[in-house]
């Protein structure tokens, strides 16, 4: 099984290097990763200038571009063949609900399904990154039982793994994705010339945690998979819309 690497906190990150020693127990690993952290950079490519990749050990890569630029480079251009599954992460926090827009992490594993690869994307619940070495072992564990072959759709898995000792663990739930309440406001100061800048707010609370949810599933100290699709339609909505055809 070839398998490619990618992450959004960079090539350096200790979440990658768990990752791939996980995965070369299951597999041929190629890591192609960006060479700075990119996190929040969603599904954006780099239209404005080349790209430039250097390589640092047998089969581990830099990109001077996003995480989807990564993906999308080694898919089309770099890797001699293509590989059989994408794995992207291991992310330090969580992405759930609507952080899942605009995660990289997410976006390196969806550029690997828009190319027609199977794809997952792993993350740690936590920004203390305490136990990377669980969400290796669950993500290792999950590819292994994915390549059976008793499950032959193309897939795309959004993974949320509990930031504790895998003996803790309270299961696996196949979940959808929740939701947060909307972003706190930006924050304005000023640099050291006196000009006013802006950050950005944090996050929303978490809104729908309920059974069935990935911050549902992860409260209960469980592993979360969202299987996730592309298609961004509103049928309902669509539906409503029909007097505008008329």
């Amino acid at each position: 099984m070839k398998i490619l690497i990618s992450n959004d906190d960079g090539f350096f990150a200790p979440g990658l290097k768990a990752l791939a020693d996980a995965m070369s127990e299951v597999g041929d690993v190629t890591v192609v990763a960006p060479n700075k952290d990119y996190s929040g950079a969603s599904n954006s490519l780099t239209l404005d200038r080349p790209l430039v990749v250097n390589q640092h050990e047998k089969n581990i890569y830099s990109v001077n571009g996003t995480p989807a630029d990564c993906v999308h480079l080694a898919v089309t251009g770099l890797l001699s063949e293509a590989p059989d599954i994408v794995v992207s992460g291991i992310n330090n926090g969580a992405n759930m609900g609507e952080d899942t827009i605009y995660s990289g992490t997410v976006a390196a594993a969806m550029e690997g399904f828009m190319l027609g690869i199977p794809a997952l994307a792993i993350s740690l619940a936590s920004k203390h990154g305490a136990h990377f070495d669980t969400a290796a072992s669950v993500a290792a564990d999950i590819v292994t039982k994915l390549k059976t072959g008793k499950f032959d759709k193309k897939y795309l898995l959004n993974i949320n793994v509990p930031d504790v000792d895998i003996g803790e663990l309270r299961g696996v739930h196949i979940t959808r994705l929740g939701a947060r309440d909307k972003a706190q406001g930006v924050l304005e100061t000023k640099n050291p010339r006196g000009q006013k800048v802006y950050w950005i707010g944090a996050a929303g609370d978490v809104k729908d945690g309920s059974k069935g949810t990935d911050f549902g599933a992860i409260a209960n100290s469980s592993i979360s998979i969202t299987p996730l699709k592309v298609d961004l339609t509103d049928t309902a909505v669509g539906t409503q819309l029909e007097f505008l055809s008329r």
